[in-house]
């Protein structure tokens, strides 16, 4: 599966930075100061742990989560 077969979720925090994050894999999200910083490492986490699943030979999980309020 590719980054883009996720949905992924971002916020502000209430000190100002920004989380980004795929609930569908646990462990795999960013914090940083900008809305584009935290995507671009949410990026570069997900390709690690994409990574470290493979090397295991386990698929990464399926994407289970909804969105309700949008």
């Amino acid at each position: 599966m590719k980054l883009e077969d996720y949905k992924t979720v971002l916020y502000r925090q209430e000190d100002g930075s920004w989380v980004a994050e795929i609930p569908a894999i646990s462990g795999c999200y960013a914090l940083m100061p900008t809305r584009e910083a935290a995507l671009e490492e949410l990026t570069s986490v997900f390709k690690m742990i994409a990574e470290e699943y493979a090397e295991k030979g386990v698929p990464l999980p399926a994407d289970t989560t909804e969105i309700v309020h949008a």
